[in-house]
């Protein structure tokens, strides 16, 4: 495989990270970077390229398992197996987010893609339906923080977060399975619209991310393993280290600014995104 070649995975990857966790749809920014420059479909194909997409998607994912490492050992109680020890701070799951309301904010969304996986594949993932999904998104967003300015109650930290917030979140997720709306736009703009702030809403994004973006990434690498070609594996590396090592930085990042900017310039983003894609791929 040539340089240039490694060069368009590492770019992949880059805006795979960039964007994969930050509410601006890495789906409609893989349009304008792959599908307009980089075409990576004419030299892997189609299917190799997809393939690609969810190998750098667990770069990502494995990025959100490094920020939030002791979170998941507390929720999974293991704590003990590496070191924390018992009666510590991060051992106490009293007043802390628990296993179950992560569980309740995963099922709406997880249901409803395992039942219309196929339809979603099939019909929806174009570019007019990506344009849709990223206007209404920002419509949502920016409803989302004037509800929050009207909110004198709000929970600080994901740790004072309810099972009927979860609920709540976990059924506006539904909306990302709309290519464009953006996972983490329509569940941080849930959130806020429930009663967190902008960092707990984000932090409980983030935490409820890695085993949906896992679970639909390894039944999709499993069913185009096919695809995962020996030939095409330094190409996979490239894309894969560059996805987490961007995403590492983006959601460190984002999490120290979401509170002082809150959602609206993200909405303008996308707005002007969406443009973009619209004169170049449609005008």
């Amino acid at each position: 495989m040539e340089f240039w070649e490694i060069l368009k995975a590492i770019i992949l990857g880059l805006v795979e990270g960039l964007t994969e966790f930050a509410p601006v749809s890495s789906t409609g920014h893989m349009i304008i970077v792959d599908d307009m420059w980089l075409k990576s479909e004419e030299f892997l194909g189609k299917y190799t390229a997809n393939t690609f997409k969810v190998v750098i998607q667990l770069g990502s994912i494995l990025a959100v398992l490094v920020v939030f490492r002791q979170r998941f050992i507390d929720l999974l109680g293991l704590n003990r197996v590496f070191g924390t020890g018992k009666g510590s701070a991060a051992a106490s799951n009293k007043g802390r987010l628990k296993l179950m309301q992560v569980i309740v904010g995963l099922l709406p969304a997880g249901v409803l893609g395992v039942l219309f996986e196929d339809y979603i594949d099939e019909y929806l993932f174009s570019t007019e339906t990506v344009l849709i999904g990223l206007v209404v998104g920002a419509i949502l967003m920016i409803v989302a923080d004037y509800v929050y300015k009207r909110k004198t109650v709000r929970a600080e930290t994901v740790d004072q977060i309810t099972y009927k917030q979860a609920l709540g979140i976990g059924l506006i997720q539904c909306l990302s399975l709309w290519p464009g709306f953006s996972r983490s736009g329509s569940t941080i703009s849930g959130g806020v619209m429930f009663g967190l702030s902008h960092r707990a809403a984000s932090d409980f994004t983030f935490i409820m991310a890695v085993p949906i973006m896992f679970g639909a990434s390894f039944l999709s690498l499993i069913k185009n393993l096919e695809y995962f070609t020996m030939d095409a594996l330094p190409f996979f590396i490239a894309g894969f280290v560059a996805a987490f090592v961007f995403a590492l930085i983006s959601i460190r990042f984002f999490l120290k600014l979401i509170d002082r900017i809150k959602l609206v310039p993200f909405a303008i983003y996308r707005i002007v995104l969406a443009a973009i894609i619209y004169f170049v791929f449609i005008l």
